[in-house]
């Protein structure tokens, strides 16, 4: 009989080895996976929480058509260490920093989601020399009154987290994530939770939320409003857990940037409508030109 692999079970040593598709970096004693692809103007894609670099699938190949293109496994996550750390955005921030310097990337276009945007914001209000432009997905940062949707079901998904249930982390996909669960069929949930499998896991998710950081960005949050850079917030329409409502607030305090609202779509925007996504994007990233239009056209008929 198939017995299942365990959450929480599995050496990261021997994980990595089975299942991890890129690169590793020791990052002053911490081993940091990502994924490279495309040759141009660097971007660095970061994830948010439950996540890791997997979540950028669908949108790697076609900005790898015209940029270099990292997606970084924050520590904790994806192939990344479990090292016992502090979770938060100063970490993830301090990560980044010493990713770039490591790689000698001057300057990049980051590309965050939820908490991996709350970590753009910071990095860039504490290295806007290192930053082109800004992409934060359904950002993490403003006080967010019911954050992860409701007190109730954050506690039980706790609770099953540290029990090692199985119905925790699809409780957390439907409920937090996503909007159509059509969008995730094809083995998507089994990819996108795989790392979660790595021992340690459960106590990054758990601590991570514990540490109750995802929501205190607010005076960052204003001081990027008072740099120059350019800055693009895409929201999913029915986004559960960071409402809309933040997203149209983040604006009015981001002042020159544009807001991109995404239909039929939550939390993950750039996974349940990849190709609004990615168009969105590219057009942002390089440029509103023909050029872009040919590209992404070319694209879609691989």
């Amino acid at each position: 009989m198939y017995k299942k692999t365990r959450w929480n079970s599995q050496p990261l040593d021997i994980w990595r080895a089975k299942y991890a598709k890129g690169k590793f970096i020791d990052l002053e004693g911490h081993p940091t996976h990502y994924m490279e692809k495309g040759d141009g103007p660097p971007v660095i894609l970061i994830h948010g929480w439950f996540h890791d670099s997997q979540m950028w699938n669908k949108n790697v190949d076609i900005l790898a058509n015209r940029f270099r293109v990292y997606a970084v496994d924050l520590w904790g996550f994806g192939y990344s260490t479990r090292a016992a750390m502090d979770w938060g955005y100063p970490l993830y921030a301090d990560q980044l920093i010493k990713f770039m310097n490591a790689l000698d990337i001057r300057k990049a276009s980051l590309v965050g989601q939820s908490m991996g945007a709350g970590a753009s914001i910071l990095f860039c209000v504490k290295h806007q020399e290192r930053v082109d432009k800004l992409v934060l997905v359904s950002p993490a940062g403003l006080p967010n009154p019911s954050p992860f949707i409701d007190e109730a079901v954050m506690q039980r998904c706790l609770k099953e987290l540290l029990l090692n249930r199985d119905g925790s982390r699809g409780l957390m996909l439907k409920t937090m994530f996503i909007y159509d669960e059509k969008s995730i069929a094809d083995g998507y949930f089994d990819e996108l939770t795989r790392f979660h499998k790595i021992e340690g896991t459960n106590e990054v998710l758990v601590g991570s939320l514990r540490n109750d950081f995802f929501d205190r960005l607010l005076f960052e949050i204003d001081r990027l409003g008072k740099i120059d850079v350019p800055i693009l917030i895409i929201w999913g329409r029915h986004d559960k857990s960071v409402n809309l409502e933040l997203g149209e607030k983040m604006h009015s305090m981001l002042k020159g940037s544009r807001l991109e609202i995404i239909e039929d779509s939550a939390h993950c925007a750039n996974y349940e409508q990849p190709d609004k996504f990615n168009e969105t994007v590219m057009r942002f990233l390089w440029g509103e030109d023909h050029e872009s239009e040919r590209l992404l056209h070319n694209s879609r008929r691989k």
